[in-house]
């Protein structure tokens, strides 16, 4: 019995271990609904360190992410390597339900034995993934599957989770996403690992190939190199990634990564093996120059914080002094007396005061 587990979970647990697939899917729906155990539930699957093969796909609504993911997943099933979808579908504000379309449209990939696939919703969650996400790719991990992949919700400005989910991160974009300079404003050139120019037997494909090429080229510096900043911008330094756990004296010293841009036509599966092709090789460079060891790092502090942060509002809402600081104070911030500061103060003073004695 593995202590602070209850009967249930333990059961579960074992189910869990022994590589049930039914058993996978009720711990995912223990960790996404929050169910009483769910952290024992999860430090014990976790206990052992695995990792999968990650891989995520985001791009605007309409760019053929499930297409392409599902074609994908196919390949991968012919090299006979188990996979796992999450694909992330939006919460309606009103019902608070979701149409998990992907699902839907990946139907026919789930009566594949060595396929596992989850839809998740939102619930309100912003940045692209659900609010447990992470949490349901680390069961996957621990669950054994050589390759998960991660379909987000779709990207706007603020929606760029994927990058501390995944190790390689493909974006999506279609000739009606227009042009490259609005990628670069909704932040795709900062998390992109891989551009694919989806439908790209539409008009205007080509073009903007093109855009996002030269649009690469400016970020690195390189196709105005000899020309002075605008305004004291430097070219070289758009699109840097400390927040993946690279720095550019590191990234100089080893194996570096030159962003390609492919063309697919997901429905025919025109372009998916050149696709397969850069996903392999960004998995050796980051292999090759230690990059996929610091991701794993940045991506494990990311997970204490997250558990910390969750644990110190529980604690914080749960606590009698708190509740009754905050309900005696709102009226001081009516009258003019208190400010939220004022009150935060407070409220962290009695937290912080209960935890020392």
């Amino acid at each position: 019995m593995t202590p602070g587990i209850s009967t249930e979970n333990q059961a579960l647990l074992e189910r869990f271990r022994a590589g049930k697939k039914v058993a996978l899917a009720r711990a995912i729906s223990l960790v996404e609904d929050e169910r009483p155990g769910f952290q024992a539930f999860l430090h014990a699957a976790l206990e052992t360190p695995r990792f999968s093969k990650r891989v995520g796909f985001t791009g605007p609504p309409g760019a053929g992410k499930s297409t392409l993911v599902a074609a994908l997943t196919r390949e991968f099933r012919d090299r006979s390597e188990d996979v796992a979808v999450v694909a992330v579908d939006p919460t309606s504000p009103y019902s608070g339900g979701a149409l998990l379309g992907d699902r839907i449209r990946m139907n026919d990939l789930a009566t594949d034995p060595g396929i596992f696939i989850r839809s998740m919703a939102t619930r309100g969650s912003l940045g692209g993934l659900a609010a447990t996400t992470r949490e349901v790719l680390d069961l996957m991990d621990a669950f054994g599957f050589q390759r998960v992949l991660v379909e987000t919700v779709g990207v706007g400005q603020t929606e760029l989770e994927i990058t501390g989910a995944a190790d390689t991160v493909v974006v999506i974009l279609v000739p009606e996403s227009g042009d490259a300079i609005q990628a670069m404003k909704a932040g795709l050139m900062e998390i992109a690992d891989i551009f694919v120019v989806n439908k790209s037997d539409r008009p205007g494909a080509d073009r903007l190939v093109k855009d996002l090429r030269l649009a690469l080229h400016l970020r690195e510096g390189e196709a105005l190199k000899d020309v002075p900043a605008h305004h004291g911008v430097d070219l070289k330094r758009m699109g840097a990634r400390g927040d993946r756990g690279e720095s550019e004296s590191e990234e100089a010293q080893g194996p570096t990564w030159e962003i390609p841009v492919l063309q697919t036509v997901a429905h025919s599966g025109e372009g998916v093996d050149d696709l397969l092709d850069a996903v392999a090789g960004h998995r050796a460079y980051l292999e090759e120059s230690g990059v996929l060891l610091k991701r794993r790092e940045a991506r494990a502090a990311d997970r204490v914080r997250d558990v910390v942060e969750r644990e110190l509002r529980k604690t914080a809402w749960n606590h009698p002094g708190v509740l009754r600081a905050l309900e005696a104070g709102v009226a001081g911030i009516v009258s003019g007396t208190e400010t939220p500061y004022s009150l935060a103060g407070s409220i962290l003073s009695e937290l912080l005061g209960s935890g020392t004695k």
